[in-house]
C-alpha cells in the first residue's frame, strides 16, 4: 500500500495553478507541476515544486509527468486551459481545453496509483439561466446552450470527465470557478487590467454591469478540499455574491485610496461602443479595448449558488475590500502603480 502521495498539478504557472502548489507546500505536500517547455511564467511558479516540461496534447510528455516510485500514489489537480475571449472557437481551445483532459482521463485510468482526479472546470460551462434566478450545478454539460467559446470548451472536457466517472469508474469531481481576483495575477487578465487602469488613473469611464469574482486563495484552497470531500462524479460551484461595477470601483477606490471612474456606461450605449471598436480594429489588425463578449459578461446573469461546495467541501469565500486590499498591495509590491490617481478622501454616493 503507498504511503506517500505526490499531487500532479496541471497548469501551475498560471494565476491558479501557482496559488494551488503555494498552498500544498505550507501543507509540507509534494507537488509537481506540468509546465510548457520555455514557459516564462515558470517563474512563478514556488522553487520546491517538481518541475516536468510537456503539452497536454503529448501522451509521452504526459507518461513522464505522471511516473512516480512503486510506494507513491498520486492526486491530479488539473488547473490547466486556454482562455478564449470571444465566440469564436481557436482550435487551440479545442485540442487544450478538450483534447488535453481527454489525454489526463486517460492517463489516470492507465496508472493505477492515480488515487483521484478534481478538473478544474467553469461557471461558463453552466447554460446562463434568466435574470433573477441563482445558477446551480448540472448533471450534464451540453456545449450548445453555452454562449462563449471558451464554456463550451470546458462544458465538453467536463462531460468527458462525468463520463469516464460513469463508464470507466474514474474517482473524480469537479470544482468550477466564477471570475478570480485577488493577488498573484502574474499575466494581469482582465479584472486586474481594470483594477490597475483605476489606481492609475486610466479608468475614466466604467460600465454599469456586474461581476462574480472570488479570492484566486479561496479556489485554490477549495481545489485542496475537493481531493478529501469531492464527491466522485460530483459538480461544486466556487463563485461569491454578485457585485456590480460601481460597487467594485467604490472598494477599489477605498481600499486603494484613488478616484472612481467619472460615470459607468449603460449596458446598451456599451455594446454600441465595442461593436465600433471591434470593427476598427479588424480593419487595424489590431486588439479592440472593449468587445462585445466583455460587454456579454457583464450582462449576464452572474448569480451562482455555492451552498454544495460550502456544504460539502467546507469552502469559504473573504470579503471583497480584504481580496482587493492584498491584490492593490501585491501590484504595489511588484511595481505595477504609478501612484499618480491618490486622493485624501473618498466619499461615494452609489
Amino acid at each position: 500500500m503507498a504511503n506517500k502521495r505526490t499531487y500532479l498539478v496541471t497548469g501551475a504557472a498560471g494565476y491558479l495553478g501557482s496559488e494551488v502548489c503555494r498552498q500544498l507546500l505550507e501543507q509540507n505536500e509534494s507537488v509537481r507541476a506540468f509546465v510548457l517547455p520555455n514557459d516564462p511564467a515558470i517563474q512563478y511558479i514556488p522553487k520546491d515544486v517538481e518541475i516536468v516540461e510537456g503539452d497536454l496534447r503529448d501522451k509521452a510528455s504526459l507518461e513522464t509527468f505522471f511516473h512516480v516510485d512503486a510506494d507513491t500514489e498520486t492526486v491530479v489537480l488539473h488547473c490547466a486551459s486556454i482562455v478564449a475571449l470571444g465566440m469564436e472557437m481557436p482550435k487551440i481551445v479545442m485540442d487544450i481545453n478538450v483534447g488535453g483532459t481527454q489525454n489526463i482521463i486517460d492517463l489516470c485510468l492507465e496508472h493505477k496509483e492515480c488515487k483521484k482526479l478534481v478538473y478544474v472546470g467553469s461557471t461558463g460551462s453552466i447554460p446562463e439561466a434568466p435574470k433573477g434566478s441563482v445558477m446551480k450545478e448540472i448533471s450534464y454539460y451540453d456545449p450548445e446552450p453555452v454562449i462563449s467559446a471558451y464554456g463550451k470548451s470546458k462544458a465538453m472536457a467536463s462531460q468527458l470527465v462525468l463520463d469516464a466517472v460513469k463508464n470507466q469508474h474514474l474517482n473524480a469531481c469537479l470544482v468550477l470557478p466564477s471570475g478570480i481576483l485577488g493577488p498573484g495575477d502574474n499575466a494581469i487578465g482582465q479584472v486586474t487590467d481594470g483594477l490597475l487602469k483605476q489606481m492609475n488613473g486610466e479608468a475614466a469611464i466604467g460600465i454599469n454591469g456586474t461581476f462574480n469574482l472570488c479570492d484566486v486563495r479561496d479556489l485554490a484552497n477549495a481545489v485542496i478540499l475537493a481531493v478529501e470531500n469531492g464527491k466522485s462524479g460530483e459538480s461544486y460551484i466556487l463563485a461569491n455574491e454578485v457585485i456590480t461595477y460601481p460597487e467594485f470601483a467604490n472598494i477599489v477606490a477605498k481600499e486603494g485610496r484613488c478616484k472612481r471612474p467619472l460615470f459607468f456606461l449603460p449596458l446598451p450605449l456599451a455594446s454600441f461602443v465595442a461593436n465600433i471598436l471591434e470593427k476598427q480594429a479588424q480593419k487595424k489588425g489590431s486588439t479592440p479595448a472593449l468587445t462585445k463578449y466583455m460587454i456579454y459578461n457583464l450582462s449576464r446573469n452572474n448569480a451562482f449558488d455555492s451552498s454544495k461546495a460550502k456544504k460539502d467541501l467546507g469552502y469559504k469565500t473573504r470579503p471583497f475590500h480584504e481580496t482587493i486590499r492584498d491584490e492593490i498591495a501585491w501590484l504595489k509590491e511588484i511595481g505595477k502603480l504609478q501612484g499618480t490617481n491618490t486622493v485624501n478622501t473618498v466619499s461615494f454616493n452609489d
